[in-house]
């Protein structure tokens, strides 16, 4: 068996509901009665709604609709969020097998509070797989940099902006693609490494890839997504990321603009995936560390997500991974 590595986000939802906001019944009626109040104080989002806008409804860090010059306005709306989000609550853990190799090249993150000691009230969480390649070394960068190199391209802390956190995820991994080649010169070594990474903010979840590492969610039939009463309720596996591979069309077209080749279904007749950090001596041919990167909201219906390498799922297809951890769970 290949190498395997996996981590496992279970995501549980709380039966709680957030007390009756009889302060702002009392706005509402004062501001019935002030047609000039109304027109400055606009009744905040309640969280539950809050949570559920979509990226249209997101600019320059806060919901549209809401007085930009009401701060404690604001903050009121920010506290009422930080409180919902706490009803949700996250597991993860990780497992590895290196297989028939000698030594294990991948490396993960499991990280429930990701802050790292940056401020904000804003939930952060932050899951990864690296899939080392020709050694652990790029894996073992990207473990240790990447997150802190999101955070620091403006991943958001206090109101959800998803446009700015797509692109601190992005700069993120350009910064840590750039550094790692820069330690690769130095130290001599043409170490690679394939990434999938979740980070979750708010109720927002964020998936960044690059190579053959995928996550699959697993979701519920229900439409309501309760669980059956004659039983577990039937999980559906959704692939959340899309291969690089170089054999693929899209990819191959660009590493042919590049200068590379594809011979076998490989980059230069050697490396199979056509993103990943490090691998220095393809970067001018073709490899890049630029993921694609998706985001989804958390309902009741989504129960666990499922990260891995290309190791796992040349064992596991998605239906049968969700289906195994859900045993594992004991999901009824």
């Amino acid at each position: 068996m290949r190498e395997t590595e996996s981590t496992v986000n279970r995501l549980a939802e709380s039966d709680e509901n957030p007390p009756q906001d009889m302060e702002l019944n009392r706005k509402r009626e004062a501001e019935s009665e002030n047609p000039d109040l109304a027109a400055v104080k606009k009744p905040r989002v309640h969280a539950e709604n809050a949570a559920e806008k979509s990226d249209s409804d997101v600019k320059d860090g806060k919901f549209l609709g809401e007085g930009s010059s009401e701060r404690g306005e604001r903050n009121e709306c920010a506290e009422e969020d930080m409180k919902k989000e706490t009803s949700l609550e996250i597991e993860a853990d990780a497992a590895e097998d290196k297989g028939l190799r000698h030594s294990m090249e991948d490396a993960w993150v499991v990280l429930l509070d990701a802050s790292l000691g940056s401020p904000g009230k804003l939930r952060c969480a932050h899951f990864a797989i690296y899939d080392g390649h020709g050694g652990r070394l790029a894996a073992e960068y990207a473990q240790k940099h990447l997150h802190e190199n999101v955070l620091s391209a403006g991943l958001p802390r206090e109101l959800l902006d998803v446009k700015a956190a797509k692109k601190a995820i992005l700069d993120g991994f350009r910064k840590t693609d750039e550094s790692l080649l820069q330690q690769s010169v130095s130290g001599a070594w043409l170490d690679g490494a394939t990434a999938v990474c979740v980070w979750v903010l708010g109720r927002k979840v964020f998936i960044a890839n690059i190579g053959d590492a995928k996550a699959v969610l697993a979701r519920s039939f229900a439409s309501d997504g309760l669980n059956h009463s004659d039983g577990a309720s039937p999980l559906k596996a959704i692939v959340l990321t899309r291969e690089h591979k170089a054999i693929f069309p899209q990819e191959r077209t660009r590493i042919l603009k590049a200068g590379g080749t594809v011979t076998n279904g490989r980059l230069q007749g050697r490396l199979e995936v056509s993103r990943a950090f490090g691998d220095r001596q393809f970067k001018k041919v073709g490899v890049v560390a630029t993921p694609d990167i998706h985001s989804f909201d958390l309902t009741e219906k989504e129960h666990f997500i499922i990260l891995g390498c290309d190791g796992l799922w040349g064992v596991f297809g998605p239906s049968d991974a969700v289906e195994f951890v859900q045993k594992l769970l004991k999901i009824e």
